[in-house]
């Protein structure tokens, strides 16, 4: 990787030996408890759709799904990512953290990862039980698809950018399909408004200079990732108006299709039961 320092900081005598050291796992998660394949399988078994939602082009709009059932997010027009925000649906405190979901399971998700929520609950607010992009892998740039590394497209970083007002960034579709769904005032919905998942989005970080990229999305019609709620949630897409991410990031020009969010009990929904809240006593040491 290129130094970002400046030439005044020269390489020591055993730089090369530094660099060498051997990386560590940060997380080792061999103690987490992974999905059963049963029931991953049971979660898709026998779907019985209870619900359908539409999400417009450079638009976000809400769902809700009760514990034990299963979410579909699919391209249905044309190659699409969207962002997604889950919270707890009686407690929107309790939401999803990229960051942890990130530690624990890479860069990018996909079928048998778990999507995480934040501190004081940190428990699998979800579960990724099937997904037709699976076979991508990482390429040769470095790319994935489902990343849990980029922020959201917003409305703030616009304009430090390129000046101007843009509304219809991933940000702002949230916030304003929160505000829609809570009755909440747009400045209280904002502060629920978090990093996301970005569903179908194809992204890595350059070898040379450690920055963050995006490529188009291998995405297509028919393509979908399905998701078992492990709590009742209350979920937020947008369909990004980068469309497919693989030229502009907020723009009106970028073909931009629909996406659509289904939701169904399946064969697990009646046996199923929500993970405990993190046992943590939160004294931290007084």
């Amino acid at each position: 990787m290129q130094s970002k320092t400046g030439p005044h900081h020269l390489p020591p005598p055993d730089a090369e030996a530094r660099r060498a050291v051997r990386p560590v796992i940060c997380y080792p998660v061999e103690s987490l408890s992974r999905p059963e394949p049963a029931t991953l399988a049971e979660a898709r078994r026998d779907l019985r759709k209870t619900t359908e939602v539409t999400v417009p082009p450079r638009e976000a709009r809400t769902f809700r799904v009760r514990a034990g059932q299963t979410f579909r997010i699919s391209s249905v027009e044309g190659p699409q990512v969207g962002d997604l925000n889950l919270w707890n649906a009686g407690d929107l405190s309790e939401r999803f953290y990229s960051g942890k979901t990130r530690a624990l399971h890479g860069t990018h998700v996909t079928t048998g990862d778990r999507l995480w929520s934040g501190f004081p609950a940190l428990r699998p607010m979800a579960t990724i039980v099937e997904d037709t992009l699976g076979w991508y892998g990482i390429d040769e740039h470095g790319g994935g698809v489902h990343d849990v590394i980029g922020t959201r497209c917003d409305p703030y970083t616009h304009n430090l950018l390129s000046g101007g007002q843009y509304h219809h960034c991933c940000h702002s579709n949230l916030t304003r399909a929160l505000a829609d769904a809570t009755g909440l005032p747009m400045a209280e919905a904002e502060a629920h408004v978090h990093d996301v998942l970005n569903v179908f989005m194809c992204t890595g970080f350059t070898r040379d200079t450690g920055q963050y990229f995006m490529k188009a999305s291998p995405v297509r019609p028919g393509d979908h990732i399905d998701v078992l709620a492990e709590i009742d949630l209350l979920g937020a897409l947008s369909a990004c108006p980068g469309g497919d991410c693989g030229a502009e990031h907020s723009s009106d020009a970028a073909p931009c299709f629909p996406l659509r969010v289904e939701v169904f009990d399946s064969a697990w929904t009646p046996r199923h039961g929500p993970p405990p809240r993190n046992g943590y006593d939160r004294s931290h040491g007084r």
